[in-house]
């Protein structure tokens, strides 16, 4: 069977997160033929989970991992830096479901939250680690009800959470943009590129990583061949963790199922001190909308603020500058709705990146092919999802059992979706009208 790799990582704008660091030492990229007895194709948070899992099992094992780009330039190091521990389905209007399916979810997110943790506290991995929970928000009518049943949702489950008002939400945020507010205590900021990075550095001795090697073609056969553009990488066992851009292969069943969806960032430069005490407010926090669909606000310790909002249905996985010049006009306009006292300043950087759904939240999780296994398709949760779906295919593929491996064993298949160009006309329209129906949400 001959996978051919049409679509591969762009440089998809100026992400703040990953320009803001220091430049990365030079890449090793693939050159001749490689044997190993895994490949890892992706060097997101999924894969890197993979490779570290399937090394700290077999530390015998030769391990590949393999990237079109630099690790943490891609979509794990775009994203909000949530290690979201709660419900967070982007279909509901309150985030959480059915009560069983959403205690399992809990579950899955929490295991993905302490294994990090262990490894950036036994590594040292300095990327802004912050456990202090989330902030949500609300502005319009139907904000507030989210808030409500979201609040009502997490009590039932028995979760606790924090409910702030107007004055209570300023007090935090420094604007007076927000009726009220949610505090949920269990989630992890971070800042995603530099946590990501960090994990590419400390990988254990017997994985190695080759950076800058996109995979033109994969025969999968026995052994596995990746080609690229310099070499071959053979291995009997490959593990798909390349998300979203695992919608191309059709031949393992996976085209027509997954959605690749972008959502797009900005960061401003550091507040001056005057800006700062204009702004007032504690000095890190983030906040998620209630209405899913509305703009993520993240204020760092170090006096930036990312703004994030705006879904495009992308199916080449990539998108262009205009998509990019309509997304920083969306941000500039949702930053100076929030903070008026801080009108001049100007977005430093802005960047999209690629999540990858499906319309019912279903994951194509395990063995897909004979020796290929997926752990594709994070449903908007890529910081914890990622993280847990690769430390658990290494174990799935590996016989080790475990409660976990069971609840993501449970997760539904995705559905097939209508084909294209019905497909691109609903999730086109779909995204519109709820991003209309947000309002000052957003």
């Amino acid at each position: 069977m001959q996978l051919t790799c049409h679509f591969l990582p762009q440089n998809d704008g100026r992400c703040g997160w990953y320009e803001t660091l220091p430049p990365p030492p030079a890449s090793t990229p693939l050159h001749g033929e490689v044997k190993a007895d895994w490949v890892v194709l992706g060097a997101g948070l999924a894969g890197l989970a993979a490779a570290r899992r399937l090394a700290e099992l077999q530390p015998n094992a030769a391990i590949a991992l393999v990237d079109a780009r630099r690790v943490g330039f891609g979509a794990s190091g775009r994203n909000s830096g949530f290690m979201v521990d709660l419900p967070h389905n982007l279909n509901s209007h309150s985030y959480t479901g059915d009560q069983s399916a959403d205690r399992k979810l809990i579950q899955l997110n929490r295991g993905a939250i302490d294994y990090m943790r262990e490894i950036v506290q036994r590594h040292a991995i300095e990327c802004d680690w912050r456990e202090q929970g989330k902030l949500h928000g609300a502005v319009e009518t139907h904000g507030l009800r989210a808030l409500e049943a979201f609040a009502k949702g997490l009590a039932a489950l028995g979760e606790p959470c924090r409910e702030l008002d107007a004055r209570e939400m300023k007090a935090v945020t420094g604007t007076g943009f927000y009726r009220a507010g949610l505090h949920s205590p269990g989630a992890v900021l971070v800042q995603p590129a530099a946590l990501v990075r960090g994990l590419g550095a400390t990988l254990p001795e017997n994985v190695r990583l080759f950076e800058d090697t996109p995979v033109r073609e994969i025969n999968v056969g026995n052994p596995h061949t990746l080609v690229t553009d310099k070499g071959r990488l053979k291995a009997p066992r490959l593990v798909l963790a390349n998300n979203a851009y695992a919608a191309q292969f059709g031949q393992l069943g996976l085209k027509g199922r997954l959605l690749p969806v972008y959502t797009y960032g900005s960061l401003t430069r550091p507040l001056n001190e005057q800006e700062l005490a204009d702004l007032g407010g504690e000095e890190s926090w983030g906040l998620i909308p209630a209405d899913p669909m509305g703009t993520t606000v993240r204020r760092m310790g170090d006096g930036r603020i990312c703004i994030r909002n705006t879904f495009t249905y992308n199916p080449n996985v990539s998108t262009g500058e205009s998509r990019l010049k309509r997304a920083l006009v969306a941000h500039q306009r949702s930053f100076d709705r929030r903070f008026p006292m801080l009108r001049g300043v100007e977005l430093e950087y802005t960047w999209g990146g690629a999540l990858c759904l499906t319309r019912n939240g279903g994951t194509p999780f395990g063995e897909i092919a004979p020796g290929v296994f997926s752990a594709v398709c994070q449903n908007g949760l890529g910081l914890t999802r990622g993280t847990i779906s690769g430390k658990l295919i290494a174990e799935y593929a590996l016989g080790v059992e475990s409660e976990l491996l069971d609840i993501m064993l449970e997760q539904p298949k995705p559905q097939l979706n209508p084909p294209e160009p019905l497909l691109g006309m609903g999730v086109r329209s779909t995204l519109a009208w709820k991003e209309w129906q947000a309002g000052t949400e957003l």
